[in-house]
């Protein structure tokens, strides 16, 4: 019976102990998100009716793209992001129904497959690690990111999945 005691004894203390550690770091947690650490901002700098930055870039075909020539979906995926894998086949779906001028995709890394996958359906940027010129004038640090461009050059949506994007407002589609 004094076993049984000093088990349920421990037991408490270790619950106790527990739930102090959960209150710590649930008061650091809210401490960061308050802006006294580090947070990482709105996944999304430019919302809509935001204008990307000037840019200009050269395709994988050796197209120039710039912001004055920029309409439609814009994706970016980088190397070794499961999530952008995932999406990749939805965004080429899409891409194909859009039409290759209505489409632009930014693959930052070393990332071939995705380029492969995208060059028959979009026009595609490679980048490096930092981005490239159209992440910098996306102010783009997430993939993947999609963004809906409108015909004057504004963010009409962004978001993470084709589904957020309401891609009936691309010219040329019904």
């Amino acid at each position: 019976m004094a076993y049984l005691a000093a088990a349920v004894v421990l037991l408490g203390i270790l619950c106790l102990l527990n739930l102090l550690l959960t209150i710590g770091i649930l008061r650091r947690l809210r401490a960061d998100a308050a802006g006294t650490g580090h947070h990482p901002g709105p996944l999304f700098e430019l919302g809509p009716g935001s204008a990307p930055g000037e840019f200009d870039a050269v395709t994988t075909a050796g197209e120039p793209v710039s912001h004055d020539t920029l309409t439609g979906v814009v994706g970016f995926f980088s190397a070794g992001c499961e999530a952008c894998h995932t999406l990749l086949p939805r965004f080429v779906e899409q891409a194909r129904e859009l039409g290759r001028d209505n489409v632009l995709a930014v693959v930052g890394g070393d990332d071939q497959e995705t380029v492969d996958a995208l060059t028959p359906v979009a026009r595609v940027v490679t980048a490096e690690l930092d981005g490239g010129p159209v992440a910098r004038a996306f102010q783009n640090t997430w993939t993947p990111a999609l963004y809906l461009i409108g015909d004057d050059h504004r963010v009409v949506a962004a978001g993470s999945r084709m589904e957020e994007l309401p891609v009936r407002h691309v010219a040329g589609r019904a």
